[in-house]
Protein backbone atom coordinates (compact mmCIF):
# COMPACT_ATOMS: atom_id res chain seq x y z
CA UNK A 1 0.00 0.00 0.00
CA UNK A 2 1.30 3.52 -0.69
CA UNK A 3 -0.16 6.90 1.26
CA UNK A 4 -1.73 9.09 -0.51
CA UNK A 5 -0.83 12.09 -1.74
CA UNK A 6 -0.49 14.92 0.45
CA UNK A 7 -1.62 12.57 3.57
CA UNK A 8 2.12 11.29 4.66
CA UNK A 9 3.26 11.84 8.09
CA UNK A 10 5.86 14.21 8.19
CA UNK A 11 8.96 14.39 10.28
CA UNK A 12 9.34 16.70 13.25
CA UNK A 13 12.43 18.78 12.32
CA UNK A 14 12.07 21.04 16.17
CA UNK A 15 12.25 19.78 19.80
CA UNK A 16 9.18 19.79 21.64
CA UNK A 17 8.83 19.84 25.24
CA UNK A 18 7.11 17.62 27.24
CA UNK A 19 3.39 18.42 28.08
CA UNK A 20 3.87 18.99 31.73
CA UNK A 21 6.39 21.72 30.50
CA UNK A 22 4.32 23.68 28.15
CA UNK A 23 2.76 26.75 29.47
CA UNK A 24 -1.07 25.20 29.16
CA UNK A 25 0.35 22.59 31.98
CA UNK A 26 -0.51 24.34 34.95
CA UNK A 27 -4.17 24.92 33.95
CA UNK A 28 -4.44 21.38 32.61
CA UNK A 29 -2.74 20.23 35.82
CA UNK A 30 -5.77 22.37 37.82
CA UNK A 31 -3.59 25.25 39.45
CA UNK A 32 -5.89 27.64 38.40
CA UNK A 33 -4.12 29.72 35.79
CA UNK A 34 -6.49 30.59 32.83
CA UNK A 35 -4.91 32.24 29.75
CA UNK A 36 -8.64 32.39 28.13
CA UNK A 37 -11.97 33.34 30.27
CA UNK A 38 -14.26 32.78 27.83
CA UNK A 39 -17.36 34.44 30.65
CA UNK A 40 -15.07 37.06 31.39
CA UNK A 41 -15.35 37.62 27.46
CA UNK A 42 -19.05 36.99 27.10
CA UNK A 43 -19.65 39.48 29.84
CA UNK A 44 -17.57 42.10 28.23
CA UNK A 45 -18.49 42.33 24.55
CA UNK A 46 -22.16 39.82 24.40
CA UNK A 47 -24.01 43.25 24.46
CA UNK A 48 -21.95 43.66 21.13
CA UNK A 49 -23.46 40.79 19.13
CA UNK A 50 -25.48 42.22 16.60
CA UNK A 51 -22.98 45.13 15.68
CA UNK A 52 -20.44 42.16 15.21
CA UNK A 53 -22.54 40.44 13.06
CA UNK A 54 -23.36 43.46 10.68
CA UNK A 55 -19.71 44.04 10.44
CA UNK A 56 -18.06 40.96 10.27
CA UNK A 57 -20.76 38.18 9.24
CA UNK A 58 -23.38 37.90 7.19
CA UNK A 59 -24.71 41.62 7.02
CA UNK A 60 -28.45 40.66 6.32
CA UNK A 61 -29.31 39.10 8.79
CA UNK A 62 -28.99 41.44 11.58
CA UNK A 63 -30.54 43.69 9.52
CA UNK A 64 -33.82 41.33 8.55
CA UNK A 65 -33.65 40.26 12.83
CA UNK A 66 -34.18 43.79 13.71
CA UNK A 67 -37.02 44.17 10.38
CA UNK A 68 -39.13 41.79 11.84
CA UNK A 69 -38.73 42.20 15.38
CA UNK A 70 -36.41 39.36 15.56
CA UNK A 71 -33.42 40.98 17.63
CA UNK A 72 -34.09 39.03 21.15
CA UNK A 73 -31.02 38.57 23.47
CA UNK A 74 -31.11 35.10 24.84
CA UNK A 75 -29.37 34.42 27.64
CA UNK A 76 -29.73 30.65 28.60
CA UNK A 77 -31.49 27.87 27.14
CA UNK A 78 -32.62 23.98 28.46
CA UNK A 79 -34.99 22.06 26.38
CA UNK A 80 -37.44 23.49 24.37
CA UNK A 81 -37.45 26.79 26.09
CA UNK A 82 -35.30 30.05 26.00
CA UNK A 83 -35.08 33.15 29.01
CA UNK A 84 -34.00 36.49 28.20
CA UNK A 85 -32.34 38.39 30.72
CA UNK A 86 -35.23 39.56 32.31
CA UNK A 87 -36.41 36.15 32.84
CA UNK A 88 -39.06 35.75 30.50
CA UNK A 89 -39.22 32.32 29.26
CA UNK A 90 -39.76 31.40 25.38
CA UNK A 91 -41.14 28.14 23.69
CA UNK A 92 -38.85 27.05 20.97
CA UNK A 93 -41.12 25.90 18.09
CA UNK A 94 -38.00 25.41 16.13
CA UNK A 95 -35.11 23.31 17.15
CA UNK A 96 -32.53 25.00 15.32
CA UNK A 97 -33.94 23.82 12.11
CA UNK A 98 -34.29 20.35 13.75
CA UNK A 99 -30.44 20.42 15.11
CA UNK A 100 -31.98 20.32 18.71
CA UNK A 101 -33.67 16.87 18.83
CA UNK A 102 -33.25 16.71 22.98
CA UNK A 103 -33.29 20.11 23.08
CA UNK A 104 -30.78 22.38 24.42
CA UNK A 105 -28.00 21.04 27.06
CA UNK A 106 -29.52 17.55 27.80
CA UNK A 107 -27.39 16.44 30.81
CA UNK A 108 -27.18 13.18 29.23
CA UNK A 109 -25.27 14.70 26.39
CA UNK A 110 -23.55 17.07 28.33
CA UNK A 111 -21.76 14.46 30.83
CA UNK A 112 -20.66 12.46 27.12
CA UNK A 113 -18.91 16.02 26.23
CA UNK A 114 -17.39 16.28 29.49
CA UNK A 115 -16.17 12.21 29.63
CA UNK A 116 -14.84 12.38 26.32
CA UNK A 117 -12.49 15.64 27.17
CA UNK A 118 -11.56 14.64 30.20
CA UNK A 119 -10.44 10.75 28.54
CA UNK A 120 -7.97 12.78 26.43
CA UNK A 121 -8.15 10.28 23.66
CA UNK A 122 -5.84 10.11 21.06
CA UNK A 123 -8.25 11.42 18.50
CA UNK A 124 -8.13 11.92 14.67
CA UNK A 125 -4.16 10.61 14.24
CA UNK A 126 -5.38 9.87 11.09
CA UNK A 127 -3.50 5.91 10.71
CA UNK A 128 -5.87 4.17 13.74
CA UNK A 129 -9.11 2.64 14.58
CA UNK A 130 -10.65 4.54 17.85
CA UNK A 131 -13.72 2.68 18.76
CA UNK A 132 -16.24 5.21 19.31
CA UNK A 133 -16.91 5.74 15.36
CA UNK A 134 -17.06 1.75 15.73
CA UNK A 135 -19.53 1.87 18.46
CA UNK A 136 -21.68 4.82 17.02
CA UNK A 137 -21.80 3.16 13.53
CA UNK A 138 -23.03 -0.43 15.59
CA UNK A 139 -25.60 1.74 17.00
CA UNK A 140 -26.75 3.62 14.29
CA UNK A 141 -27.45 0.30 12.04
CA UNK A 142 -29.55 -1.57 14.34
CA UNK A 143 -32.22 1.42 13.22
CA UNK A 144 -31.85 -0.31 9.00
CA UNK A 145 -30.55 -3.69 9.73
CA UNK A 146 -30.76 -3.47 5.60
CA UNK A 147 -28.12 -1.64 5.64
CA UNK A 148 -24.60 -2.52 6.57
CA UNK A 149 -21.97 0.47 7.04
CA UNK A 150 -21.01 4.03 7.98
CA UNK A 151 -19.60 7.26 6.65
CA UNK A 152 -18.82 9.83 9.19
CA UNK A 153 -18.96 13.60 7.85
CA UNK A 154 -19.40 17.05 9.64
CA UNK A 155 -22.75 18.12 8.62
CA UNK A 156 -26.64 17.36 6.46
CA UNK A 157 -25.02 18.52 3.10
CA UNK A 158 -21.95 16.52 3.67
CA UNK A 159 -23.93 13.38 4.13
CA UNK A 160 -25.54 14.20 0.66
CA UNK A 161 -22.91 15.00 -1.33
CA UNK A 162 -21.21 11.28 0.64
CA UNK A 163 -24.59 9.64 -0.81
CA UNK A 164 -24.48 11.44 -4.19
CA UNK A 165 -21.21 10.28 -4.94
CA UNK A 166 -21.24 7.13 -3.80
CA UNK A 167 -23.77 6.48 -6.17
CA UNK A 168 -22.55 7.57 -8.93
CA UNK A 169 -19.73 5.31 -8.37
CA UNK A 170 -20.93 2.49 -7.59
CA UNK A 171 -23.76 2.27 -10.57
CA UNK A 172 -21.43 4.13 -13.13
CA UNK A 173 -23.68 6.91 -14.11
CA UNK A 174 -23.53 10.42 -13.81
CA UNK A 175 -27.44 11.95 -13.25
CA UNK A 176 -29.18 12.05 -10.44
CA UNK A 177 -33.21 12.46 -9.83
CA UNK A 178 -34.57 15.11 -7.17
CA UNK A 179 -37.68 16.46 -6.65
CA UNK A 180 -39.42 19.61 -7.46
CA UNK A 181 -38.98 22.17 -4.13
CA UNK A 182 -36.69 19.61 -2.09
CA UNK A 183 -33.92 20.83 -0.05
CA UNK A 184 -30.69 18.17 0.42
CA UNK A 185 -27.56 21.36 1.17
CA UNK A 186 -26.04 24.36 0.02
CA UNK A 187 -22.39 22.70 -0.89
CA UNK A 188 -22.38 22.60 -5.02
CA UNK A 189 -22.81 18.75 -5.35
CA UNK A 190 -26.19 19.05 -2.74
CA UNK A 191 -27.45 22.40 -4.39
CA UNK A 192 -27.11 20.25 -7.75
CA UNK A 193 -30.14 18.47 -6.05
CA UNK A 194 -31.71 21.33 -4.42
CA UNK A 195 -35.16 21.54 -6.11
CA UNK A 196 -35.46 25.56 -5.27
CA UNK A 197 -34.12 28.38 -8.00
CA UNK A 198 -33.93 30.91 -5.12
CA UNK A 199 -30.96 28.84 -4.15
CA UNK A 200 -29.61 27.73 -7.10
CA UNK A 201 -29.64 31.15 -8.92
CA UNK A 202 -25.79 32.34 -9.89
CA UNK A 203 -23.79 29.63 -8.70
CA UNK A 204 -24.10 27.85 -12.05
CA UNK A 205 -22.73 25.14 -13.51
CA UNK A 206 -23.70 22.70 -11.41
CA UNK A 207 -24.15 18.89 -11.55
CA UNK A 208 -26.22 17.67 -14.85
CA UNK A 209 -29.39 16.44 -12.56
CA UNK A 210 -33.24 16.75 -13.26
CA UNK A 211 -36.08 17.06 -11.31
CA UNK A 212 -39.10 15.12 -10.99
CA UNK A 213 -42.45 16.02 -9.56
CA UNK A 214 -42.72 14.48 -5.75
CA UNK A 215 -45.14 11.60 -6.25
CA UNK A 216 -44.93 11.32 -10.16
CA UNK A 217 -44.27 7.71 -10.86
CA UNK A 218 -44.51 8.44 -14.45
CA UNK A 219 -41.56 11.14 -14.80
CA UNK A 220 -39.84 9.13 -12.96
CA UNK A 221 -39.61 6.59 -15.11
CA UNK A 222 -39.44 8.39 -18.33
CA UNK A 223 -35.97 9.73 -16.83
CA UNK A 224 -35.08 6.27 -15.86
CA UNK A 225 -35.80 5.03 -19.22
CA UNK A 226 -33.01 6.85 -20.87
CA UNK A 227 -30.57 4.54 -18.74
CA UNK A 228 -28.00 7.19 -17.07
CA UNK A 229 -29.66 7.80 -13.82
CA UNK A 230 -27.51 6.61 -11.01
CA UNK A 231 -29.98 7.33 -8.14
CA UNK A 232 -33.41 9.18 -6.66
CA UNK A 233 -32.45 11.47 -4.03
CA UNK A 234 -36.17 11.94 -2.08
CA UNK A 235 -36.66 13.02 1.04
CA UNK A 236 -40.06 11.01 3.19
CA UNK A 237 -41.49 14.01 3.79
CA UNK A 238 -40.55 17.67 2.45
CA UNK A 239 -39.07 20.04 4.74
CA UNK A 240 -40.28 22.84 2.12
CA UNK A 241 -43.84 23.06 2.91
CA UNK A 242 -44.05 19.59 4.59
CA UNK A 243 -45.66 17.67 1.80
CA UNK A 244 -45.41 14.10 1.60
CA UNK A 245 -45.37 11.84 -1.25
CA UNK A 246 -48.77 10.48 -1.99
CA UNK A 247 -49.14 6.59 -0.02
CA UNK A 248 -47.14 4.16 -1.78
CA UNK A 249 -45.09 6.16 -3.43
CA UNK A 250 -41.62 5.51 -1.97
CA UNK A 251 -42.30 1.79 -2.74
CA UNK A 252 -43.24 1.81 -5.83
CA UNK A 253 -40.55 4.12 -6.99
CA UNK A 254 -37.96 2.24 -5.34
CA UNK A 255 -38.68 -0.63 -7.61
CA UNK A 256 -38.97 1.03 -10.35
CA UNK A 257 -35.33 1.92 -9.58
CA UNK A 258 -34.31 -1.31 -8.97
CA UNK A 259 -35.60 -2.28 -12.45
CA UNK A 260 -33.39 -0.16 -13.77
CA UNK A 261 -30.37 -0.85 -11.63
CA UNK A 262 -30.26 2.21 -10.09
CA UNK A 263 -30.60 3.77 -6.60
CA UNK A 264 -32.76 5.21 -3.33
CA UNK A 265 -31.48 7.77 -1.30
CA UNK A 266 -33.47 8.90 1.77
CA UNK A 267 -32.29 12.27 3.17
CA UNK A 268 -33.39 12.17 6.45
CA UNK A 269 -31.09 14.91 7.45
CA UNK A 270 -34.48 16.75 9.19
CA UNK A 271 -36.88 14.01 9.25
CA UNK A 272 -34.61 11.04 11.00
CA UNK A 273 -34.07 9.97 14.41
CA UNK A 274 -37.21 10.66 16.03
CA UNK A 275 -39.08 13.70 14.15
CA UNK A 276 -41.64 11.95 11.97
CA UNK A 277 -42.82 9.47 15.04
CA UNK A 278 -40.67 6.60 13.41
CA UNK A 279 -36.95 6.54 13.84
CA UNK A 280 -36.75 7.09 10.39
CA UNK A 281 -39.69 8.79 7.37
CA UNK A 282 -39.27 6.41 5.30
CA UNK A 283 -40.20 3.47 7.74
CA UNK A 284 -43.87 4.77 7.52
CA UNK A 285 -44.16 2.65 4.16
CA UNK A 286 -44.02 -0.91 4.44
CA UNK A 287 -41.31 -2.70 2.47
CA UNK A 288 -39.34 0.51 1.61
CA UNK A 289 -35.48 -0.44 1.90
CA UNK A 290 -33.32 2.69 0.67
CA UNK A 291 -29.49 1.90 -0.63
CA UNK A 292 -28.55 5.21 1.32
CA UNK A 293 -29.29 7.39 3.96
CA UNK A 294 -28.29 10.60 5.01
CA UNK A 295 -28.30 11.58 8.39
CA UNK A 296 -27.10 14.65 10.59
CA UNK A 297 -28.75 17.68 12.73
CA UNK A 298 -30.09 15.72 16.03
CA UNK A 299 -27.41 13.25 15.92
CA UNK A 300 -25.52 15.94 17.27
CA UNK A 301 -27.15 16.68 20.56
CA UNK A 302 -26.91 20.09 19.32
CA UNK A 303 -23.25 20.39 20.11
CA UNK A 304 -21.10 19.04 17.88
CA UNK A 305 -21.51 19.15 13.96
CA UNK A 306 -22.19 15.62 12.96
CA UNK A 307 -23.35 14.33 9.27
CA UNK A 308 -23.36 9.83 8.78
CA UNK A 309 -24.44 8.65 5.58
CA UNK A 310 -25.50 4.92 6.26
CA UNK A 311 -25.29 2.18 3.00
CA UNK A 312 -24.68 -0.70 1.67
CA UNK A 313 -22.07 -3.50 1.90
CA UNK A 314 -21.51 -3.34 -1.81
CA UNK A 315 -21.84 0.13 -2.54
CA UNK A 316 -18.87 1.21 -0.10
CA UNK A 317 -16.87 -2.04 -1.09
CA UNK A 318 -17.00 -0.40 -4.53
CA UNK A 319 -15.98 2.98 -3.44
CA UNK A 320 -13.46 1.59 -0.81
CA UNK A 321 -12.39 -1.36 -3.96
CA UNK A 322 -8.35 -1.31 -2.50
CA UNK A 323 -6.09 -0.35 -0.64
CA UNK A 324 -4.88 2.83 -2.44
CA UNK A 325 -8.55 3.95 -2.50
CA UNK A 326 -8.43 4.20 1.24
CA UNK A 327 -8.55 7.94 1.95
CA UNK A 328 -10.74 8.65 -1.66
CA UNK A 329 -13.43 9.98 0.28
CA UNK A 330 -12.82 11.17 3.67
CA UNK A 331 -13.40 14.15 6.08
CA UNK A 332 -10.70 15.27 8.22
CA UNK A 333 -13.01 16.25 11.36
CA UNK A 334 -14.92 13.19 10.63
CA UNK A 335 -15.53 10.39 13.41
CA UNK A 336 -13.85 13.08 16.22
CA UNK A 337 -14.30 11.40 19.57
CA UNK A 338 -16.72 14.54 20.62
CA UNK A 339 -19.21 13.58 17.86
CA UNK A 340 -18.93 10.60 18.27
CA UNK A 341 -19.37 10.44 22.03
CA UNK A 342 -22.84 12.88 21.10
CA UNK A 343 -23.81 10.94 18.97
CA UNK A 344 -23.69 7.59 21.03
CA UNK A 345 -25.16 9.74 23.99
CA UNK A 346 -28.13 10.72 22.00
CA UNK A 347 -28.74 7.36 21.07
CA UNK A 348 -29.08 6.00 24.45
CA UNK A 349 -31.25 8.67 25.51
CA UNK A 350 -33.73 8.24 22.85
CA UNK A 351 -33.90 4.74 23.81
CA UNK A 352 -34.12 4.73 27.50
CA UNK A 353 -36.14 7.99 27.25
CA UNK A 354 -38.50 5.91 24.55
CA UNK A 355 -38.23 9.67 22.66
CA UNK A 356 -39.57 8.23 19.54
CA UNK A 357 -42.59 7.09 21.32
CA UNK A 358 -43.58 10.46 22.97
CA UNK A 359 -42.80 12.71 19.23
CA UNK A 360 -45.31 10.64 18.19
CA UNK A 361 -47.72 11.31 20.65
CA UNK A 362 -47.23 14.99 21.22
CA UNK A 363 -47.17 15.02 17.50
CA UNK A 364 -50.92 13.67 17.39
CA UNK A 365 -52.16 15.75 20.24
CA UNK A 366 -50.32 18.98 18.16
CA UNK A 367 -51.56 18.29 14.80
CA UNK A 368 -55.36 17.16 16.05
CA UNK A 369 -55.86 20.10 17.98
CA UNK A 370 -54.45 22.77 14.81
CA UNK A 371 -56.58 20.49 12.72
CA UNK A 372 -60.11 21.38 15.11
CA UNK A 373 -59.28 24.86 13.64
CA UNK A 374 -59.29 24.97 10.62
CA UNK A 375 -63.31 25.28 10.05
CA UNK A 376 -63.18 28.04 12.71
CA UNK A 377 -60.50 30.05 10.67
CA UNK A 378 -60.98 30.92 7.00
CA UNK A 379 -57.29 32.21 6.77
CA UNK A 380 -56.49 28.82 7.81
CA UNK A 381 -56.23 26.20 4.88
CA UNK A 382 -54.74 23.04 6.23
CA UNK A 383 -53.04 21.21 9.09
CA UNK A 384 -50.43 18.05 7.95
CA UNK A 385 -47.39 16.32 8.67
CA UNK A 386 -46.29 13.60 10.39
CA UNK A 387 -45.00 13.41 14.08
CA UNK A 388 -43.60 16.78 15.00
CA UNK A 389 -42.63 17.93 11.90
CA UNK A 390 -46.10 20.01 10.79
CA UNK A 391 -47.04 22.20 8.13
CA UNK A 392 -49.76 25.11 8.86
CA UNK A 393 -50.96 26.59 5.80
CA UNK A 394 -53.08 29.45 5.23
CA UNK A 395 -55.37 30.08 2.07
CA UNK A 396 -57.62 33.01 0.01
CA UNK A 397 -60.52 33.83 2.96
CA UNK A 398 -63.94 33.62 2.02
CA UNK A 399 -65.25 37.10 3.34
CA UNK A 400 -65.05 40.26 1.07
CA UNK A 401 -63.19 42.30 3.96
CA UNK A 402 -59.80 39.71 5.00
CA UNK A 403 -60.08 38.67 1.01
CA UNK A 404 -59.34 42.48 -0.17
CA UNK A 405 -56.36 42.46 2.46
CA UNK A 406 -55.15 39.17 1.85
CA UNK A 407 -54.97 40.26 -1.77
CA UNK A 408 -52.69 43.46 -0.93
CA UNK A 409 -50.84 41.01 0.83
CA UNK A 410 -50.40 38.62 -2.03
CA UNK A 411 -49.55 41.78 -4.63
CA UNK A 412 -46.70 42.54 -2.39
CA UNK A 413 -45.10 39.46 -1.93
CA UNK A 414 -46.46 35.74 -1.21
CA UNK A 415 -45.27 34.43 2.02
CA UNK A 416 -45.99 37.66 3.95
CA UNK A 417 -49.49 36.11 5.68
CA UNK A 418 -47.58 33.32 7.18
CA UNK A 419 -44.82 35.71 8.64
CA UNK A 420 -47.59 38.41 10.16
CA UNK A 421 -48.50 35.01 12.38
CA UNK A 422 -44.74 33.99 13.18
CA UNK A 423 -43.93 37.59 14.27
CA UNK A 424 -46.71 38.10 16.45
CA UNK A 425 -46.10 34.50 18.12
CA UNK A 426 -43.06 35.95 19.36
CA UNK A 427 -43.47 39.10 20.19
CA UNK A 428 -46.83 38.42 21.94
CA UNK A 429 -46.39 35.08 22.89
CA UNK A 430 -42.75 34.43 23.16
CA UNK A 431 -43.17 31.42 20.88
CA UNK A 432 -40.31 31.02 18.22
CA UNK A 433 -41.53 29.46 14.66
CA UNK A 434 -40.38 29.99 11.09
CA UNK A 435 -41.98 30.38 7.85
CA UNK A 436 -41.72 26.92 5.82
CA UNK A 437 -40.16 28.64 2.72
CA UNK A 438 -39.82 31.66 0.71
CA UNK A 439 -42.49 32.70 -1.15
CA UNK A 440 -44.89 29.82 1.09
CA UNK A 441 -48.15 30.77 3.12
CA UNK A 442 -47.04 27.92 5.68
CA UNK A 443 -45.49 27.77 9.43
CA UNK A 444 -43.58 24.66 9.71
CA UNK A 445 -43.47 23.22 13.26
CA UNK A 446 -40.40 21.00 14.10
CA UNK A 447 -40.14 21.68 17.71
CA UNK A 448 -37.87 19.44 20.47
CA UNK A 449 -38.80 16.33 20.07
CA UNK A 450 -38.82 16.65 24.39
CA UNK A 451 -41.99 18.72 24.40
CA UNK A 452 -45.20 18.11 26.70
CA UNK A 453 -48.21 18.36 26.92
CA UNK A 454 -48.21 21.84 28.30
CA UNK A 455 -46.09 23.11 25.72
CA UNK A 456 -48.73 22.10 22.86
CA UNK A 457 -51.27 23.74 24.40
CA UNK A 458 -49.31 26.70 24.90
CA UNK A 459 -48.38 27.19 21.28
CA UNK A 460 -52.56 26.37 20.17
CA UNK A 461 -53.69 28.75 22.53
CA UNK A 462 -50.96 31.62 21.08
CA UNK A 463 -52.05 30.47 17.95
CA UNK A 464 -55.29 30.64 18.43
CA UNK A 465 -55.11 34.09 19.63
CA UNK A 466 -53.25 35.21 16.89
CA UNK A 467 -56.00 34.08 14.32
CA UNK A 468 -58.50 35.48 16.61
CA UNK A 469 -56.62 38.83 15.78
CA UNK A 470 -56.39 38.37 12.02
CA UNK A 471 -59.83 37.81 12.00
CA UNK A 472 -61.13 40.61 13.86
CA UNK A 473 -59.92 42.85 10.69
CA UNK A 474 -57.89 44.80 12.63
CA UNK A 475 -55.18 44.98 15.65
CA UNK A 476 -51.23 44.32 15.28
CA UNK A 477 -51.18 41.47 13.31
CA UNK A 478 -52.80 43.74 9.88
CA UNK A 479 -50.52 46.70 11.56
CA UNK A 480 -47.41 44.34 10.78
CA UNK A 481 -48.82 43.84 7.75
CA UNK A 482 -48.40 46.90 6.53
CA UNK A 483 -45.21 47.34 7.34
CA UNK A 484 -44.50 44.36 5.47
CA UNK A 485 -46.01 45.41 2.36
CA UNK A 486 -43.94 48.62 2.27
CA UNK A 487 -40.43 46.69 3.15
CA UNK A 488 -41.20 43.78 0.54
CA UNK A 489 -42.11 47.02 -2.05
CA UNK A 490 -38.74 49.07 -1.10
CA UNK A 491 -36.57 45.93 -1.71
CA UNK A 492 -38.07 44.71 -5.06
Amino acid sequence: MTIPSGQAPCEETSSVRPAEDTPAAGARAGTGRRDFDLRALLAERGAERYDLHAKHLNHQLPRMLHTIGFDKVYERAEGAHFWDADGNDYLDMLAGFGVMGLGRHHPVVRQALHDVLDARLADLTRFDCQPLPGLLAEKLLTHSPHLDRVFFGNSGTEAVETALKFARYATGRPRVLYCAHAFHGLTTGSLSVNGEDGFRDGFAPLLPDTAVPLGDLDALARELRKGDVAALIVEPIQGKGVHEPPPGYLRAAQDLLRRHKALLIADEVQTGLGRTGDFYAYQHEDGVEPDLVCVAKALSGGYVPVGATLGRDWIFKKVYSSMDRVLVHSASFGANAQAMAAGLAVLSVMENERTVEHARAMGERLKSRLAALVDRYELLSDVRGRGLMIGIEFGRPRSLKLRSRWTMLQAARKGLFAQMVVVPLLQRHRILTQVSGDHLEVIKLIPPLVVDEGDVDRFVEAFAAVMDDAHSGGGLVWDFGRTLVKQAVANR
